[in-house]
């Protein structure tokens, strides 16, 4: 057992000591309220609160009693042995009318019997260090509850069933076996057997490569359904990107003139597109001049580009024969999608594509329905995402340290270098296991929980 296994048991063990309670439904009126409670003392606070302990799993209905016997609700008690429960320890829920004072007098009445309040999100933290679930299924719990589409739930219901889990813990265990194999070999080094004679070794790195990206472009997928694309507007001066921003904003976001060199600076705007959240980054036109604020404007957008998602280049449809320069494209990250803009001036018809390229008018609108469209695309909203999962920005990380580790570690086996191989593919386990909770440092879990809502 390693010091950092130890550890999690150890804080486990602590944590478990106190009995945590809490109102596991919003705030406010409703036709129910639940209180849920956990730890070692709910046996006693049961029956203190009901008069006996419930039945394991068994719905029954009760009066909710304080100390001095008033009775301070009706409703049905549920009761759940450990380690028979979502958190691994005893639980009772309480299910009473979802008045607010009704709620907190039976609250009060279970943290005088011994309860504390729950911190956000440890009810699930204690799921986790219980081992009930691993940490990306408890991240798929608030993902699940902030779901702004059909889609996003889905992704994280996926996760939260363990399908994003059980990818990862696949791939560790074909890692362990080829680590395994590996540092047996450096171990008996005297037999002089050539572990990479056969091949074999370089054929099972590059089919982890092969499932990691598939992994990493599902994990991708549900990030972007969780926090929204970042799309930026490229181009040259006044070829109308700030039009096309507050078309997509519904509100003048940007300033417009026709005067070219307007947007001098980056300019932001959040819109949401059927409930997901797009981060639209309008620039300055990018082109060669002499004024040093145009220049630092230009600078921002490159650094912008930098951290796209989608890349929308606009071009002017009056000068059909203007080509996409090609020093602009290879100052890009990425591919990006083209638009031809004014139409309502070049008397092109809106919504046409030729040769990848998409014609509307920012201005008046026509079009627009299609390129909404393409970006609904992207994100995923027009799939049914089948295999994707939701995803977090540190899931992306670990998964990209993964990618850099097993090609790393291919170079090595190519070049025999068996130690340095080992070391590459020790870390590419370490990284997976983050994802799931198996190498966590406290700091991360106190980040992950305190993002979630009481009574969670």
């Amino acid at each position: 057992m390693n010091i950092e296994h130890l550890y999690e048991m150890l804080k486990a063990m602590i944590n478990q000591i106190d009995t945590i309670a809490a109102l596991a439904t919003p705030a406010g009126r409703g036709g129910i309220g639940v209180i849920r409670i956990s730890g070692p003392q709910v046996s006693h606070i049961a029956e203190s609160l009901l008069g006996k302990l419930p039945k394991p799993r068994q719905a029954t209905f009760n009066s909710f009693i304080n100390n001095d016997g008033e009775v301070l609700d009706q409703g049905i008690a549920l009761y759940f042995a450990a380690p028979h429960s979502f958190t691994g320890e005893e639980v009772l829920e309480l299910q009473g009318h979802g008045g607010p004072v009704v709620m907190d007098r039976v609250l009060n009445a279970a943290l005088n019997l011994g309860a504390r309040l729950a911190r956000p999100g440890e009810f699930s933290e204690r799921a986790f260090l219980n081992g009930k679930i691993d940490l990306a299924q408890a991240e798929a719990i608030a993902d699940l509850i902030d779901s702004a589409s059909t889609q996003a739930a889905r992704c994280a219901l996926r996760s939260l069933q363990g399908k994003f889990s059980a990818k990862i813990k696949k791939l560790v265990e074909r890692l362990i076996d080829l680590r395994s194999y590996i540092e047996a070999g450096i171990d008996f080094v005297d037999e002089e057997i050539d572990l990479l004679a056969d091949g074999q070794v370089i054929i099972k790195i590059e089919q982890l490569i092969k499932n990691l990206d598939t992994i990493l472009a599902q994990a991708q997928q549900g990030y972007l359904l969780k926090e929204g694309m970042q799309i930026v507007l490229v181009g040259e001066p006044n070829v109308g990107k700030s039009s096309l921003l507050n078309c997509l904003a519904g509100r003048d976001t940007a300033i417009v003139t026709s005067i070219p060199g307007t947007t001098r600076d980056v300019v932001r705007d959040q819109i949401q597109l059927d409930g997901m959240p797009l981060h639209i980054t309008d620039t300055a036109g990018l082109r060669e001049t002499s004024d040093l604020v145009e220049q630092e404007g230009i600078r921002r957008t490159k650094q912008a580009l930098l951290e796209a998602d989608v890349v929308i280049l606009l071009l002017d449809d009056r000068h059909p024969d203007d080509q996409v320069d090609a020093s602009l494209l290879a100052e890009m990250p990425i591919a990006p999608l083209i638009i031809r803009n004014k139409i309502d001036k070049s008397g092109y018809e809106a919504g046409r594509r030729a040769n990848g390229v998409l014609y509307l008018s920012a201005k008046t609108g026509a079009g627009i329905e299609v390129f909404k469209n393409d970006l609904k695309d992207k994100m995923g909203l027009h799939s049914n995402t089948e295999g994707s999962f939701m995803a977090r920005r540190r899931h992306l990380d670990a998964l990209q340290r993964t990618q850099e580790a097993l090609k790393a570690a291919l170079n090595h086996a190519h070049t025999a270098q068996n130690e340095l191989l080992a070391e590459e593919l020790r870390q590419a386990q370490h990284a997976l296991g983050e994802i799931t909770g198996e190498f966590t440092s406290d700091d991360l879990l106190g980040q992950i929980f305190s993002t979630f809502c009481i009574g969670k």
